[in-house]
């Protein structure tokens, strides 16, 4: 019997050290969803003494400050049409250089043909667009280029108007604002001798 009573008592032991650890833990657990529930309900407080406040970043939304356009291609190209360069050359016009700009170039595809070479033709239809833009005068860090392919197309009938709608590249040209001021560096006047 003695054998048993060391067996249940090194059994009572083990429960209790693990019963011990998992309090432990959801005492942590708790204190430090606590600790978060406070830092989110209070934010002035719990950053008090440590970094100044940043500004909130507000983003535009006035139908002004946007425009959508389309760029149709058509079958199996991707050169620029001549109504879509001049659209293109319409649009770039419209940017003043006195506002900070951001376009985002979108390349589709219509569902003819593997998915992969749409894919692939939608992304050379995005990059000519850039490229166009680019010549164009507008930054090409301003410009970014996504391709989708034929997974968006608008029209899913195979007629050939509908399918003209799938190969196209969609522009959203957004302005975000006016060109913040460049630093200028000090000249030699401006600097004075000790």
């Amino acid at each position: 019997m003695t054998t048993t009573n060391v067996q249940s008592n090194h059994t009572k032991n083990e429960l209790l050290r693990e019963l011990v650890i998992v309090i432990a833990f959801l005492a942590m657990l708790l204190s430090g969803v606590g600790a978060l529930y406070w830092m989110q309900t209070r934010p002035d407080e719990a950053a008090a003494g440590t970094e100044a406040p940043r500004p909130k970043v507000t983003v535009p939304t006035r139908d002004d400050m946007v425009v959508h356009a389309d760029v149709y291609f058509d079958f199996k190209s991707a050169r620029l049409r001549a109504d879509a360069a001049k659209m293109l050359q319409d649009k770039a016009a419209s940017m003043s250089r006195t506002d900070t700009w951001v376009v985002l170039v979108t390349g589709y595809a219509d569902r003819q043909g593997p998915a992969v070479y749409n894919k692939v033709l939608a992304q050379r239809r995005a990059d000519t667009v850039k490229q166009f833009l680019v010549e164009l005068g507008v930054p090409e860090s301003s410009v970014k280029v996504v391709a989708l392919g034929p997974e968006a197309t608008l029209c899913d009938d195979p007629g050939k108007e509908c399918q003209q709608l799938n190969r196209r590249v969609h522009l959203e040209i957004r302005r975000l604002g006016p060109v913040a001021a460049a630093a200028v560096a000090p000249t030699n006047a401006d600097v004075q001798n000790p």
